[in-house]
């Protein structure tokens, strides 16, 4: 019996032992499930990415854009604070001590009869000035201990997993007190060398997790028996791929290094007058909290809500980044 040409479309019947058999595929189903076209003639689809997938999430998140947002208002607010506030921060008149709201003053006056609206815009560019620098620098510093203890373990990885343990000891805001209370500079350089110095471990301990995880994938050894070299390996295979947990944890802790700041600032060992800082208007106002609330008020409100768009933004990256929850 001469065989019957395929017709796309077209039912292909069969018998076996348990009867009629039919393999029916159509055309469109064909076509849907070819790659890039009819019989594979066009483009394969590219597969996405990790950070293509994350980047796809973040954009159908509403709590990532919101937060996003108020960053991006922070930071344009610290790099050009004059864009909303006139006059400057430091200027102050005692006539008008813990007067409220009024034209020019829509947060009223503290204490020492300066705007709280100035103080609390100015303060911004403080706060978000040391989370980001004290962010990048504990990253960076964790990110390469943490790595290369992972990757050649060994001594090296013993050594340093035993001095982070010391650090983890030690308590922050005591250690602040003891560190920062025999400074005498009133920049914002010792608060983040402090901040860097006490806040490397963790990210150490996330990045030696995550090399060593990587590392035992199948295309690592795949690059190693290829005869890639150490550096390589890490640079272009390992570090890629075991980054994301380091951003999340990085990102969250961004919040936690302004709230400290603030805490130092307040306890008078962190920033000092005449320094603009949240924490030192906080410490200001607080004798003055029956008479003049909006001076504790408005300063506090700022910092909550940076430190409360900072962990929203930290935990909207993680969801998209980690796997586990798609």
């Amino acid at each position: 019996m001469p065989e019957q040409p395929f017709e796309p479309g077209r039912a292909i019947a069969g018998t076996g032992a348990g009867g009629a058999m039919d393999l029916a595929t159509t055309e469109a189903e064909t076509l849907e499930r070819t790659p890039g076209g009819p019989l594979g003639t066009g483009p394969a689809a590219k597969p996405r990415s990790l950070w293509s997938d994350a980047w796809r999430d973040l954009r159908r998140n509403p709590v990532f854009i919101i937060s996003a947002l108020v960053i991006l208002f922070l930071v344009v607010i610290s790099l050009w604070p004059s864009l909303i506030a006139s006059g400057s921060p430091l200027k102050c008149d005692l006539s008008k001590a813990q007067e409220g709201s009024q034209p020019g003053a829509p947060f009223g006056y503290d204490g020492q009869g300066c705007n709280v609206y100035t103080r609390t815009v100015y303060g911004a560019r403080t706060s978000v000035t040391v989370g980001v620098c004290a962010t990048l620098g504990v990253a960076l510093l964790g990110s390469v201990l943490g790595g290369l203890a992972g990757f050649f373990g060994g001594g090296w990885d013993a050594i340093l997993s035993r001095i982070t343990d010391i650090f983890f000891a030690i308590p922050v805001v005591l250690g602040g007190l003891v560190l920062l209370s025999v400074v005498t500079s009133n920049t914002v350089w010792p608060v983040i060398g402090f901040m860097v110095l006490l806040g490397w471990p963790q990210i150490c301990r996330i990045a030696r997790g995550s090399v060593i995880t990587a590392k035992q994938n199948d295309y690592v050894q795949a690059a190693r028996a290829l005869g890639a070299s150490n550096s390589r390996i890490l640079l272009r295979h390992i570090a890629p791929n075991a980054v994301a947990p380091v951003i999340v944890v990085a990102t969250i802790a961004l919040g936690t290094y302004i709230a400290l700041e603030a805490t130092l600032s307040y306890l008078g060992v962190g920033l000092k007058p005449p320094s603009v800082s949240w924490g030192i208007d906080i410490s200001a106002a607080s004798p003055y909290i029956r008479n003049a609330p909006h001076a504790l008020l408005w300063p506090s409100g700022a910092l909550a809500l940076t430190v409360l768009a900072f962990i929203m933004l930290g935990d909207a990256v993680r969801d998209a980044l980690d796997p586990k929850l798609r």
